[in-house]
């Protein structure tokens, strides 16, 4: 029974979250073939940002006893390789589509992304530890790690919606990628960096930070959705 509770505990938050961003878009839902297809597309890429990370990680090897290497083994190596995959696949996969057709839809499709690839990531958290340690890991990353992935993906589909319908998309496409990255960057230092106090200060106050402006993020593509007057 315990083995099952701690799968559940691992697989359950990212489809949670995608379902509740997919349900906060309330004027016109995306199809659900995109939407799953997005999930799976953020899953695929877990194992190979992963060998990514490891092969970047062995090249310098970081000391992240040391702030420098913390702060660039956070930011460059872990931050930017998943955040830079994320978008990649937002943008071959689903950007160009005649469903993307409102701001709000470019939070739809990150956080799809991220959250395939926060599972899958979550999952195989748990298999590299103990049996007496897995419980902990699924509990601790349900509340953590999951939800920063969703909010650093509401960030990066902000301005990806935002860059979707504007004149001259390139800095909100720049500002889609360096808001992600900072954010998750700024999570990662602490934990990579900080002693358990830091990591219970730092990280959760960056995780607070980053959570309440997703949240302005989506409440402002919710009212410059084009739908709402049709749909109210």
């Amino acid at each position: 029974m315990e083995q099952w509770w701690i799968w559940v505990l691992a697989i359950v938050p990212g489809p949670a979250l995608a379902a509740l961003v997919w349900w906060l878009d309330r004027y016109d839902r995306e199809p659900r073939d995109l939407l799953i297809g997005c999930f799976l597309w953020g899953a695929s890429i877990t194992i190979p940002v992963g060998i990514v990370e490891v092969a970047l990680a062995s090249f310098y090897e970081p000391d992240t006893s040391q702030l420098l290497h913390a702060f660039i083994y956070a930011f460059f190596v872990v931050a930017a390789v998943e955040e830079l995959a994320k978008y990649f696949v937002v943008r071959t996969y689903v950007y160009w589509r005649p469903d993307f057709d409102e701001p709000y839809d470019g939070i739809t499709y990150t956080v799809m992304v991220a959250m395939g690839f926060a599972t899958v990531e979550n999952v195989m958290y748990v298999v590299a530890h103990g049996a007496d340690m897995q419980l902990p890991i699924a509990l601790v990353r349900m509340f953590t790690a999951v939800p920063a992935h969703a909010a650093d993906a509401v960030l990066m589909g902000y301005f990806l919606g935002l860059a979707k319908f504007a004149g001259s998309p390139r800095p909100y496409h720049i500002a889609a990628i360096v808001a992600a990255i900072i954010a998750h960057g700024l999570y990662d230092l602490f934990i990579f960096y900080g002693s358990p106090s830091l990591l219970s200060l730092g990280a959760i106050a960056v995780l607070i930070v980053t959570v309440r402006l997703s949240v302005r993020a989506i409440r402002l593509h919710q009212e410059l959705s084009p739908f709402r007057e049709s749909r109210q």
